[in-house]
């Protein structure tokens, strides 16, 4: 079952397949690789990669599970590669394959005659050839290549393993609260989980990408001299590794979206402020805010209807009690504000839903491998979740929110608790018991129709998305890879969610200034990963039990963290608020959240960055257009730009210095710091050698006009209405969007 979207219209005339210079084309369609019981089809892919796929006795379907494109966008075939190939081989005499830059060679174990083993190394520009890794198989070690068959049946678990060196740093690999931007040393589930995205797709400090294409659970480590893949169960191995020269991260990037998807341009109006909490209660609340918006003269782009909206969980309706009239409230947001609206989603049903009993019938909803089929609880009820692997229930979900939401004016959605399992609390219960809070295993065994959670669970959220995509592209007549006509919000992800129009935000964080911290690190991995479509809640959506002042809207201590955590989603991909506030003083049925909720002394600042914002427009749509012909990164790791010219900034992010994982490029002329400590007038900020190194000062400071050269560490002005926010050229450039 190849389950991604045909890529049509614009982007497919936008694909850009130009033969880079000098490029070698493949030496051969495939190598089939018969090693005893196992087998390996090795294939040239796109340009500068390889293919492999590896099975043990039963050969592949041809129905598994693929977030990749064949033939990727860009490459030297233009027709599939299937399952061809053009040389077979029992491993008895080594064998090369070229592709590109790119050279793939077969070898015995621990240097023995034969062709078993698997390396990739990289043609250099001055024909010099570079290992890039290989098969980790030291003398006398386990098989780098290991499967086990842990229960009756077909599925077999699989470990993977490959040679790394210490000082080899790695990006991407999603998102993780760790604060981190070089994962080398980390160990990381592949389990999707609130705040915890984790998706096997690396990029390597010594020139190439690796995507561990499989929808199934297991893990990622990342050791000194070995990184290790394992899948908790499947039938097919396959996995992709591409090469670029040293430091090259465009390119790399732009051969990731090749292999995986390029993203669609957002509407303009995405581009604006979000507005959010936790919750507008009912139509008439909506409305007085679109009018305060109005009367104060505030841009707003989207006003957010969230959760518990509904009579029961899986009506996918607003509670016709609060909402009598959708379609005059959504018109009346609109006439007030221009502001579009989005609405919140679950995919829990309730079987007091008027949606349950169709969805049983059909067959729609997902179960669990053992006993009544329920996946999690919430409020006291017992719910299970719609099946986003099976396309008739994505059907059924368009449907229901087509006429019960887009059809009055509510054109986008909030695809909330996506990320599959349960409603993705891994450690919680969701409050059903007092006794209950932890429960001991991190899933439920859910079983779908694409298969178990064990197998398939990272596809949940994928299909998720593709369900909310699939509808918008039906509901306007447009094809994917096209422009949006509407945006979703999905709080997870996987390979190749940039595809689709839809934001990955980092979940319900905690309203501390630590979380603030921890979230830059977590957006530059998302963009390694090539997701662009990134958010945060600003101020984080929760209080931490822990702090009393957390997520108080009446604390000066909470107060500054919101200020500051807002200033920072100005220089994100999106911008947005979110969260549940407390307050000594509430007017409303939840506390407040508005940018006139913190302060006579604060509003004018969080105001200022809402307009700012607007004024970023023509850059923001220039790097949304760059993300979408090529693939190039919106938030951009310092090392993205700088490994070349700076020789510091290598050794700054092996450590995951401050440096390197809260600051960094957003597009190619903005430089950003975002302040992540209470109480300060002044920070820290370093400033890489550029290309020009240090006989000029080409960085100036936003709010002083003050330039700087590169190379060094500067302490610059930040009271609390200054983010640090360096630029690179003119500000007349930058804000004309003229940067490429």
């Amino acid at each position: 079952m190849y389950l991604p979207l045909l890529y049509l219209g614009a982007l497919a005339q936008t694909a850009l397949s130009l033969t880079p210079p000098n490029y070698i084309y493949p030496n051969s369609t495939g190598l089939r690789l018969q090693h005893g019981f196992e087998t390996l089809l090795i294939q040239p892919f796109g340009y500068d990669g390889f293919r492999v796929r590896a099975w043990p006795f039963r050969p592949p379907s041809g129905n598994e599970i693929s977030f990749i494109y064949d033939p990727p966008l860009e490459g030297y075939e233009t027709t599939a590669h299937g399952t061809s190939y053009s040389t077979a081989t029992t491993g008895t005499t080594p064998q090369t394959l070229r592709n590109g830059n790119m050279i793939l060679r077969t070898t015995g174990w621990g240097g023995e005659v034969g062709g078993y083993r698997l390396s990739f190394s990289r043609i250099n520009d001055d024909g010099s050839e570079t290992l890039l890794t290989n098969e980790y198989a030291p003398l006398k070690s386990l098989n780098p290549r290991s499967y086990q068959w842990p229960g009756p049946g077909a599925e077999f678990t699989a470990e993977f393993s490959f040679s790394a060196t210490p000082d080899e740093q790695i990006y991407g690999t999603g998102t993780q609260q760790d604060h981190m931007v070089n994962k080398k040393g980390s160990v990381i589930d592949l389990i999707n989980f609130n705040t915890h995205i984790p998706t096997p797709v690396f990029v390597s400090s010594k020139g190439y990408a690796f995507i561990w294409n499989m929808p199934s659970e297991g893990r990622m480590e990342f050791g000194p001299l070995r990184t290790r893949f394992t899948a908790a169960t499947t039938t097919l191995v396959d996995y992709v590794i591409i090469a670029a020269q040293d430091g090259d991260y465009d390119t790399l990037q732009r051969r990731i979206s090749a292999v995986t998807g390029r993203a669609p341009t957002p509407p303009d109006f995405a581009l604006g402020y979000i507005q959010s909490k936790l919750r507008y209660e009912n139509q008439t609340e909506v409305e007085l805010l679109a009018r305060a918006f109005h009367d104060r003269d505030i841009p707003v782009a989207m006003i957010v209807i969230d959760y518990q909206s509904w009579a029961h969980q899986g009506d996918w309706a607003l509670d016709p009690r609060l909402w009598p009239d959708v379609s005059a409230m959504s018109a009346t947001v609109k006439n007030l504000t221009g502001a579009e609206m989005m609405a919140s989603l679950w995919p829990s049903v309730a079987d007091n839903s008027v949606n349950y009993a169709a969805l049983q019938a059909h067959g729609l909803l997902s179960a669990t491998r053992d006993g009544p089929g329920t996946t999690d609880s919430w409020n006291g009820s017992y719910i299970r979740n719609y099946d986003s692997t099976n396309p008739a229930a994505r059907v059924f979900l368009w449907r229901m929110l087509k006429e019960n939401y887009y059809d009055h004016g509510i054109k986008n959605f909030w695809i909330d608790q996506a990320d599959g399992g349960a409603l993705g609390e891994a450690y919680e219960n969701n409050g059903q018991s007092a006794y209950i809070e932890s429960v001991p295993f991190a899933l439920p065994n859910v079983l779908y129709a694409a298969g178990t959670q064990l197998s398939v669970g990272k596809l949940y959220p994928w299909a998720h998305q593709q369900a909310i995509e699939e509808g918008f592209r039906n509901a306007t007549g447009s094809q994917e890879g096209s422009a949006c006509p509407q945006v979703s919000l999905s709080r997870s992800g996987f390979i190749g969610s940039q595809r689709f129009c839809s934001m990955i935000w980092s979940g319900d964080t905690t309203s501390v200034w630590e979380t603030l911290a921890v979230q830059v690190a977590s957006g530059l991995s998302a963009a390694a990963t090539g997701w662009g479509w990134w958010t945060v809640d600003a101020g984080g959506f929760e209080a931490d039990p822990t702090v009393w002042w957390s997520g108080n809207i009446d604390t000066e201590q909470f107060r500054q963290l919101y200020v500051r955590w807002l200033q920072w989603t100005t220089f994100l991909p999106f911008m947005r608020t979110h969260g549940s506030r407390a307050c000594y003083f509430q007017d409303a049925y939840t506390c407040a959240n508005e940018p006139w909720s913190y302060g006579a002394e604060n509003t004018p600042i969080i105001v200022s960055y809402i307009h700012l914002r607007y004024q970023l427009g023509s850059y923001l749509k220039a790097l949304f257009n760059q993300f979408h012909l090529t693939g190039r990164s919106i938030m951009r790791p310092l090392y993205m730009d700088f490994g070349k010219t700076d020789p510091r900034i290598k050794t700054l992010t092996a450590t995951n210095s401050n440096f390197t994982t809260q600051q960094y490029l957003f597009g190619p002329r903005l430089l950003v710091s975002p302040v992540t400590l209470p109480n300060v007038t002044e920070w820290p900020v370093y400033l890489p050698l550029t290309a020009e190194g240090n006989a000029t000062k080409p960085w100036t400071y936003w709010w002083t006009n003050v330039t700087y050269a590169g190379g060094q560490v500067v302490k610059v002005p930040a009271p609390v209405e200054h983010i640090p926010v360096f630029h690179l050229g003119s500000r007349e450039e930058l804000l004309s969007g003229d940067v490429f």
